[in-house]
């Protein structure tokens, strides 16, 4: 899963279904489950007859060779992998219905919030009808309207209880025209049919379908297409472009294809964000997002360059909790920092590595996300190990005291991710780096049919390094202390500058107030507060609305521009609504250092220190 952030050959049409008509069959998990006795015949038809209702009719069968058991439960998932948080979408169920084979009505119960019981009398088949309602575009959920279909089948497809591992085909009747889009293999003789090895590989095959354009082009000889859903700014030839050399360079750095074809489920509409899936990855970016250098290269990072990589590090190189998965509880895990954070460091690594940017570019990046990380108060209060533990109850769930309380998995993770491939490098004199970090755990965990611990990572971290890193994991990952950029950058002949603006002046002292503001439909309202800002020491709170600064009506250009008129120590008066209360609060303004984060060549680099930043970034050391 992405968060989002402020940052070769083509085939024909033709050529590519009839290739993906062959090779579509997923690449076996030797930690796939195995397909339990009595297991029914499991079928599914989804249907959208009517699409502007946003519900989606689903049908499942399932067809015993003898009678089927007194009772059998259907579950449907509470949570869909990659993205960690219990979301319930047994909540959008409706028009439950269970009959038998004859269509003779079966009785059923709920026994719990995510469970179906059906008594099956004996029968031989049981049909189980129901719909689901579909009204939110998001890579973590299911849409249904009158332009298109995507769901993710955990939103929609209950399970038989006791038989993940047993295979399942799914039928889909597409509204009108509408084409279909899966990376499930066509079951044999049956149109628009598709189907599963088992659920885990169902529920990590979503679906589109729509009137999509597709993109189409090799890597390395292997099928990969960008199925389009909605109209946008983009540029068809540079995506036909640019998106092959990215994941080329990802490809060679792992060594291997783990997968026979690759689709992307490009939905474009309001908002970005990705989902991984085993051989494809569900992307929703904005329909304009494509206009300018900037965006493209957000939008290669973010989704593009960081979904792909999660083909290795994730859906293959699984932390100890994530696979096989329990769809109907959390599934704890203190290493989503390697598994989300790790790869945001690699996101924009691949993008330099393929010439999308140089590295003085991919510098400017790095020090953006140092800058972010340290006016983050929530980063001395939670360790890496910490917030992938419980993102399950905050990463998805953020409030206003979350910046003070947490931290990013993502956003630590990937600094932290830059820091131990620095100290990798050095401690094994540049002969090794976090790339045969990720190569190990990938040869020696997921080819051996094992998910790896926090202690496996830091053993096979130690191995490449050639020494202990135990002081490095205590500190960084496991502990709360503030991390020593200098000290690892030093390696490669750079620091980290945080006293200079954007230019290399020395960055002024300004009066700042400290809350982070929001202004819409005419109302200025408080979002946060960092600690230890004169907004937080002296009681401004979340949600106050400001409607006069100094006695003078509140905007946020008015608001900023009394700040910026005044010094670090003047007061400033606000006047509130807090809730129904109108209030007056006086303040002394802080100070802050209008510094922008850089990372600069040392004037007294070496010439090692040279030779290493070239060996890291295969660029010559910037004058």
């Amino acid at each position: 899963m992405r968060h989002t952030r402020a940052k070769s050959l083509a085939l024909t049409a033709c050529l590519f279904l009839f290739l993906l008509s062959v090779t579509r069959a997923q690449v076996s998990d030797p930690r796939s489950r195995a397909v339990p006795a009595g297991a029914p015949e499991i079928s599914y038809t989804v249907s959208m007859a009517r699409p502007q209702t946003h519900l989606f009719e689903v049908e499942a069968r399932l067809s015993y060779r003898g009678a089927a058991p007194a009772s059998l439960d259907l579950v449907m998932p509470v949570w869909t992998p990659g993205s960690y948080l219990v979301r319930e979408f047994e909540r959008h169920v409706q028009e439950f219905d269970a009959r038998d084979g004859g269509g003779k009505t079966l009785n059923w119960t709920k026994t719990d919030k995510d469970t179906w019981r059906v008594e099956a009398a004996g029968a031989r088949e049981v049909r189980v009808r129901y719909a689901v309602f579909a009204n939110e575009l998001s890579v973590r959920t299911a849409d249904l309207n009158d332009r298109h279909a995507f769901w993710n089948n955990a939103n929609l497809l209950m399970y038989p209880d006791g038989f993940l591992g047993a295979p399942a085909t799914v039928k889909v009747e597409p509204f009108g025209d509408w084409k279909i889009a899966t990376t499930l293999p066509a079951a044999n003789g049956a149109p628009n049919t598709f189907r599963a090895e088992d659920f885990d590989i169902l529920y990590d095959s979503p679906f589109l379908v729509s009137n999509f354009k597709t993109i189409s082009f090799e890597v390395r000889g292997v099928p990969h297409r960008i199925v389009i859903d909605g109209e946008g700014n983009y540029d068809p030839e540079r995506l036909r472009r640019d998106v092959p050399r990215i994941l080329e360079t990802e490809v060679e750095m792992m060594g291997e294809m783990p997968h026979r074809d690759y689709t992307f489920f490009l939905l474009l509409g309001p908002a970005r964000s990705g989902l991984e899936h085993l051989n494809s990855a569900s992307l929703t970016q904005r329909r304009f997002g494509f206009g300018t250098q900037s965006e493209l290269l957000d939008f290669y990072s973010d989704l593009i360059s960081h979904e792909y990589f999660h083909l290795w590090n994730v859906k293959r190189i699984r932390p100890d909790a994530l696979g096989p998965f329990d769809y109907t509880r959390e599934n704890y895990t203190r290493l989503l920092w390697v598994a989300e954070g790790v790869t945001t460091y690699y996101e924009d690594r691949f993008l330099q590595r393929a010439g999308l940017m140089n590295d003085r570019q991919y510098l400017q990046l790095m020090a953006g996300e140092m800058q972010k990380l340290q006016q983050t108060p929530g980063r001395l209060l939670q360790s890496l190990e910490e917030a992938s533990f419980d993102a399950w109850i905050e990463y998805y769930r953020p409030d206003e005291q979350t910046i003070n309380s947490a931290v990013s998995y993502y956003d630590k993770g990937a600094v932290v991710g830059l820091l131990l491939d620095l100290e990798i490098r050095g401690r094994s004199g540049g002969a090794r780096s976090l790339d045969d970090v990720m190569r190990a755990l990938y040869k020696d965990f997921f080819k051996q049919g094992r998910n790896y611990t926090p202690e496996d990572f830091q053993r096979e971290a130690e191995r490449a390094a050639g020494a202990s890193l135990e002081e490095f994991f205590r500190r960084f990952v496991r502990g709360r202390e503030e991390l020593d950029y200098d000290a690892a950058l030093a390696w490669a002949g750079l620091r980290l500058d945080t006293t200079s603006d954007a230019a290399g002046r020395p960055a002024p002292a300004v009066a700042d107030l400290g809350a982070t503001l929001e202004e819409k439909d005419g109302r200025l309202t408080v979002r946060n507060v960092p600690a230890g800002t004169a907004a937080y020491e002296q009681g401004l709170s979340a949600a106050d609305q400001i409607v006069a600064v100094d006695g003078y009506r509140a905007t946020l250009a008015f608001l900023n521009q009394r700040i910026s008129d005044k010094r670090p120590g003047e007061q400033l008066t606000l006047t509130v609504f807090r809730g129904d209360e109108l209030r007056t609060l006086s303040f002394k303004l802080g100070a802050h250092t209008a510094a922008a984060y850089r990372i600069l060549p040392r004037p007294d680099a070496t010439e090692q220190q040279r030779r290493n930043y070239q060996a890291w970034l295969g660029a010559p050391f910037p004058k």
